[in-house]
């Protein structure tokens, strides 16, 4: 066994969150309270090394939010805002000290870069490129890009190579899909840092001191712990959906359940100091012969992902780093359809695993976004639950309320304001049911809230906008979910896209045909596991907005590599350019030519990890859309063949 060290006072972080010119977010968590910080900010004024101090003071309690995770976890929250409090095009230090524990990131390894003795960032004054993804799988087999992006950064850490920020657009982790070492680990976290007990209500067990972490424990939690449903549906698949659970991840079998659980999985996930402290075992007794080489496969995968976590931290500390939800931060199909809504929430135990999973949502990524979003009416009710001084055994009735006001809290989605203006999305709580058959996907967005969206493109000239799912997919995969959708599957096939549901594809339609809308639009998109670009215009209009949609999944997961290229292919013959089948979908008056990687003639899906690159013209319509992977190399979205006087290209178009 590993021998038990002290646990470092660093255990996690530091994170740049929301900054910008009136703005300055930090994100760490300590193993223990501390009593009196003091963060300084500086800027080289010459190259002679002359400093200014643009913020030197203790921190108040306006300025700090502390959150106790646990006995031995303390999440800390700094968010400083006034005008004009930091400048920008010009590297800015931060340094942070506790009165008694003197300087919080001093000697922590491999967090600065180069030579240089404090984390620092830079505010740009426009967005001339940044880097964006989503889906990062702690063991999936493929290569973590964000390893990647600190390595280029690392190679040029000058303010001009240096990305404005960094957007991840959802499944930060995967809640619903975890590796069984990885779950391991989860239960050594639990004991090292004291993390929060709570008790269950309509579960197998009664609280989750009875949850065993012993490897012969694992891959059971679909069979014996995750709630099913009896509810019947009136379809050819009726039977499927009669005794099925409700987490209805193809991979639930370690489906996380409880909130320190979760708070360990996110840990876990950002932080290396605390896999320095746990021995996974490769060989194992227990399991069946399927699940033992499983297990071992997954050990394999489980080290690479930790081998690479210093420089995801060192990344992190150095680019404004910002996020919003899919559905695997809290459960595969989250909110997919009414039907399944009904279920989920109607019943006790699944509705506290949903609302575990977005209490650490909240506290790991949303408060970071927008803090003032949440000052007023969730970090205090956060404070209050986690700070209680009752050896976590939290009250039922304080932890049932503290989901409540979360799963009606209707603040996750966001605004950047950046040149170009950034809209960040929340395509999972603002739902737009069916109301024909409550079985049939939700729309993404509801009525509300796409109005809520034109409003923020008013007075704009250019604008990015951040949606989970891709806005225009691939027609042929949409087109096999709506199938999917009428013999009752739409669980099945994850049928949830943008067109999905009429109401929310007619008025998403609508924004952008508005002639008031801006006149480049860039949408940046995640979660279907390949990459693509598409060049969109409005039929049959001279003029009008141009739209760009770049879609880059996953940092670290992939498609299915043998299935991707036949439907890229059959794609290209139903729905290309020229194909009529286009004037019988919803985007009829739209005119999508898909973008070319590394020039292949007949190729717009690839399929392999990575993090997206775009690079934005003064007037905000992309330079250059690439991907970096995970073994540095580059995969180049060229623009379509035509000419800049609109010739018609010659080759096959992707184009619905």
């Amino acid at each position: 066994m590993m021998p038990v060290s002290p646990l470092p006072l660093l255990i996690a972080g530091p994170m740049l969150r929301h900054c910008d010119r009136d703005n300055f977010t930090l994100w760490f968590v300590a193993s223990k309270p501390m009593e009196s910080l003091t963060l300084t900010l500086s800027c080289l004024l010459n190259d002679e090394g002359e400093e200014q101090v643009l913020f030197n003071e203790g921190l108040d309690a306006k300025q700090l939010d502390c959150i106790k995770l646990g006995n031995q976890a303390y999440q800390y929250m700094i968010h400083l805002s006034e005008p004009e409090l930091l400048p920008i095009n010009v590297q800015v230090n931060y340094f942070l000290e506790d009165i008694q524990q003197g300087a919080i990131f001093s000697g922590v390894d491999g967090l600065n870069y180069g030579t240089r003795l404090a984390p620092n960032f830079v505010i740009k004054s426009e967005i001339d490129h940044m880097l964006h993804g989503s889906c990062r799988n702690a063991h999936h087999h493929s290569g973590d890009a964000l390893v990647a992006a600190d390595c280029q950064l690392e190679g040029d850490i000058s303010t001009q190579a240096r990305p404005a920020l960094l957007m991840l657009s959802g499944d930060q982790v995967y809640v619903d899909n975890v590796a069984g070492p990885m779950l391991y680990a989860i239960g050594e976290v639990i004991k090292l840092l004291g993390l929060p007990h709570e008790q269950f209500n309509d579960a197998q067990i009664h609280n989750s001191d009875a949850i065993s972490y012993h490897p012969a424990a694992m891959y059971q939690r679909h069979k014996n712990l995750l709630p099913k449903t009896n509810y019947p549906a009136k379809t050819a698949l009726g039977s499927w959906y009669r005794n099925h659970p409700i987490f209805t991840s193809s991979q639930a079998e370690n489906h996380l359940v409880s909130l320190g659980e979760i708070i360990a999985f996110y840990l876990l996930t950002w932080s290396p100091e605390l896999w320095e402290r746990i021995d996974i075992p490769k060989d194992v007794v227990g399991l069946s012969a399927v699940n033992t080489n499983r297990w071992q496969h997954e050990w394999t995968h489980i080290l690479e992902f930790k081998a690479g976590l210093k420089q995801v931290r060192r990344l992190m500390a150095h680019l404004p780093t910002y996020m919003i939800f899919d559905d695997h931060d809290v459960t595969d199909d989250w909110n997919l359809t009414a039907k399944w809504e009904q279920a989920a929430y109607g019943h006790a135990f699944s509705k506290r695993i949903i609302g575990n999973a977005l209490i650490a949502y909240a506290l790991f990524q949303g408060i970071g976004n927008a803090p003032d979003k949440f000052k007023a009416e969730i970090t205090p009710k956060l404070k209050a639950f986690l700070n209680q001084p009752n050896d976590f055994t939290h009250d039922e009735l304080s932890h049932d309320e503290l989901i409540d006001n979360l799963l009606q809290f209707n603040h996750w989605h966001y605004n950047l304001n950046t040149s170009p203006k950034i809209v960040v999305l929340d395509t999972r709580t603002q739902r737009w049911r069916s109301e024909s058959n409550l079985a049939k996907p939700s729309g993404l967005m509801d009525w509300e809230a796409l109005m809520e969206f034109q409003h923020e493109l008013v007075g704009q000239e250019k604008v990015i906008i951040i949606s989970a799912a891709p806005m225009f997919g691939v027609k042929l995969i949409e087109t096999i979910q709506r199938t999917a959708t009428i013999f009752g599957g739409s669980l099945l096939v994850d049928a949830e896209n943008w067109m999905a549901h009429p109401g929310t594809a007619n008025t998403l339609l609508s924004i952008f045909q508005h002639r008031k809308t801006p006149e480049q639009f860039v949408i940046l998109s995640g979660d279907v596991h390949y990459s693509f670009a598409y060049d969109i215009r409005i039929r049959f209009r001279k003029g009008g907005p141009k739209i760009y949609q770049i879609t880059c999944s996953g940092i670290k997961n992939q498609f299915p590599e043998k299935l991707l290229p036949i439907f890229d292919r059959v794609n290209g013959w139903l729905y290309g350019h020229f194909s009529p089948l286009n004037f019988f979908t919803k985007r009829k008056r739209m005119s999508i030519r898909g973008r070319r990687p590394n020039g292949a003639r007949s190729q717009r899906l690839f399929n392999k990890s990575g993090i997206g690159m775009v690079s934005f013209a003064p007037n905000g319509a992309p330079t250059k859309i690439a991907v970096l992977h995970a073994d540095m190399s580059e995969t180049l979205f060229e623009r379509p063949s035509s000419d800049k006087h609109g010739a018609r290209s010659t080759t096959r178009e992707a184009d619905d």
